[in-house]
């Protein structure tokens, strides 16, 4: 194999390794290529050197004379050993660190387990890329030391609210392996649905479901699939709240009379288990064994948020267990019955996971809180002992922007934590809830913004430049879609759709300069049940709307550079496009129902986009405008903030600073 090209300036991965050296050279692949295993050849890491070559072989177009990995032979010509000392467990604080070395002459992988040879092939794959002249594809020359940053890195799946069948796992499990996320935090009940085969219980998933739920069969084919990829799955079975689903076939379950039917509505709703009964401890004992066959991890999460205790408290015979217990309020009572499950899932050989709710003075150590409402409960479980968790600050069914995600640290010096205490924060995830999506579009809320959280659990802590995440994200959100997740093509199966069959180059265009509203502002536009549809804009538009980044940063660029030529040229240029889209947009609108709520948002980007100009052309011009100018199109920006067809235009802010002039 021949050398050729120069180390690329800038290299597109993501996470950033802990310590990278950049040389000059590259490694050229061609047909000879193959990969070798030394060492430890689990069935792991075969399967993983197999995988890796046809990923290789589909994003070059290159035929392998060698279809699968090899032994420790000797080979023809330079490809690339894999070493891994041992076999990894997939288990919490198992070694993933990984060193890589790429010369002209090959690449040699080398770890301490299998597992940290599963991370540092996806950096391999990721410094894929063309020669400089085009005529190939090769891999920079360099040397990479990389270790994670936290040990639990993970990504909360809600198949409860919204059913996601075994692919929609499969490929988001691909996903996570791509940027060295390593634990799925499967939501699998809640008051819409329960999601799990019981055999012991049929009627939890035979009247909580719908029908739509996974056999054991299917969970344990995806928990063997995550494996593979090293990525532990937790679930989660929420508890003694959220059981709606459960209370439909075992009203027993509750102190409150039946019947019960899963809740279609989305919420908070008062129905829980009845901590004061011995039957509800022996349904979960066996319950509780039954799920532990299933899923082999020493962690099973039980929730535990957002429980409503005010029914509890007008029960007479509670309120006597409680008096008899000396349980002073509800709270007290949750706490007596997360004690209860604890030693059940003790029995088990299993550690208990809970929202910060469960935080609690009584609670006793072994638990992990995960911190959902805010940092303090992260804080105050770590300095007791407790591993910590962060969640807030990464709900991505929030749609909050990637540099709000990729800014928010599990751990900083703030928190004033002693360097024991700051041991026991394990990390963070990253949790899709389902009510405002499905598998049609759950994919285009989690990618890519989810590799940015990837990097700030894995890479080091200053590793923080959003402007170089962006432009990294935009290339591994392409690698993603190689991996097989949806979030760029279905986004184009919904606009089709919208268009009834139009060309939808306007409808794209539009899409490219609006966001959907974020927060939790959506649900109080219209009311969403389980049957509500989810195809329409709001849910084509994503939250990072790429053009209105672009444009943003042109438009910062172009100020603080003082007014350069070329930034104007470039701004001009996307206004126009947007300022000209209405016209084109018309016909669409009159073809399509569903399209007229946006109708106005659509003139209002054309209106926006020429008060851009007139902005930009004073600033060239020198010559500022007059004041009622200024008042007026201020006063219009403000009036095209409001939200239509539950998103937003994304670039009045930019087009804002344009317009006031300095």
């Amino acid at each position: 194999m021949l050398t050729g090209g120069q180390t690329p300036a800038r290299i597109d991965w993501m996470p950033v390794p802990a310590e990278v050296r950049v040389r000059t050279g590259r490694f050229s692949l061609d047909s000879s290529f193959a990969v070798t295993i030394e060492g430890a050849a689990t069935d792991r890491l075969s399967r993983a050197c197999v995988r890796l070559m046809r990923r290789i072989s589909d994003r070059t177009g290159l035929f392998f004379e060698r279809e699968s990995a090899t032994g420790a032979l000797p080979l023809s010509a330079p490809g690339m050993t894999v070493a891994a000392g041992r076999e990894g467990r997939v288990a919490l604080g198992e070694d993933e660190s990984y060193s890589l070395e790429i010369s002209a002459d090959g690449i040699r992988l080398s770890a301490v387990t299998d597992i940290g040879c599963l991370r540092g092939m996806e950096t391999v794959f990721q410094l894929l890329n063309a020669d400089a002249d085009a005529s190939g594809y090769g891999f920079p020359c360099l040397t990479v030391r990389d270790r994670p940053r936290f040990q639990w890195r993970g990504l909360l799946i809600d198949a409860s609210r919204h059913f996601m069948p075994p692919d929609v796992i499969y490929r988001n499990l691909d996903g996570m392996a791509a940027v060295k996320l390593n634990v799925l935090h499967w939501h699998l009940s809640d008051d819409q649905g329960f999601r799990v085969e019981s055999r012991t219980f049929p009627k939890l998933h035979g009247l909580g479901s719908d029908g739509l739920f996974y056999s054991q069969e299917e969970i344990r084919r995806i928990v063997a699939y995550a494996s593979d990829r090293g990525i532990r799955v937790v679930p989660e079975f929420d508890m003694p709240g959220h059981v709606t689903s459960w209370l439909a076939g075992y009203p027993e379950l509750t102190h409150r009379p039946g019947p019960f039917r899963i809740e279609r509505r989305w919420g908070v709703w008062s129905p829980a288990m009845d901590p004061t009964r011995k039957s509800t401890y022996r349904f979960l004992e066996r319950f509780i064994g039954e799920m532990t066959g299933l899923f082999p991890d020493e962690y099973f999460h039980i929730g535990g948020d957002e429980v409503e205790g005010k029914p509890w408290m007008e029960d007479p015979d509670i309120l006597a267990y409680m008096k008899k217990h000396g349980l002073p309020d509800a709270a007290g009572l949750q706490t007596h019955f997360t004690l209860r499950v604890q030693k059940i899932l003790a029995s088990h050989r299993r550690k208990m996971v809970g929202w910060d709710e469960i935080l609690t003075p009584g609670l006793l150590s072994g638990a992990v809180i995960q911190s959902w409402r805010g940092r303090e409960a992260l804080v105050e479980a770590a300095s007791r002992g407790m591993g910590a968790i962060l969640s807030n600050g990464y709900y991505i069914d929030l749609v909050q922007p990637s540099a709000f995600h990729y800014l928010n640290d599990p751990l900083t010096p703030d928190m004033n934590l002693s360097e024991a205490e700051a041991a026991n924060v394990l990390g963070g995830e990253a949790t899709m809830w389902a009510e405002l999506v499905t598998a049609e579009t759950v994919d285009s809320r989690i990618w890519p913004r989810a590799a940015a959280i990837a990097e700030r659990l894995w890479s080091p802590a200053d590793v923080r430049d959003i402007g170089d995440m962006h432009r990294r994200l935009r290339s591994v959100s392409l690698s993603l879609e190689q991996a097989g997740l949806t979030h760029i093509r279905n986004r184009g199966v919904l606009m089709r759709r919208l268009a009834e069959g139009a060309d939808t180059g306007p409808l794209e265009t539009l899409l490219s300069a609006v966001e959907p509203v974020k927060n939790y502002r959506r649900h109080s536009m219209r009311p969403f049940t389980t049957f509500s549809p989810l195809t329409r804009i709001a849910d084509a538009a994503v939250p990072d709307a790429e053009d209105g980044l672009l444009f943003r940063s042109l438009v910062e660029s172009w100020l603080t550079e003082s007014g350069a030529d070329s930034g104007a040229e470039a701004i001009r240029r996307q206004l126009i496009l947007w300022r000209d889209n209405h016209e084109a947009m018309l016909p669409l609108i009159r073809r399509s129902p569903m399209l007229a709520e946006i109708e106005s948002l659509s003139s209002d980007l054309s209106e926006a986009a020429e008060f851009g100009l007139q902005a930009v052309d004073f600033r060239l011009s020198g010559r500022p405008p007059e004041k009622e100018w200024t008042d007026r199109i201020l006063l219009r920006l403000g009036e095209m903030a409001e939200p239509r067809a539950e998103v937003e235009l994304a670039v009045l802010e930019a087009i804002r600073k344009l317009a006031v002039q300095p």
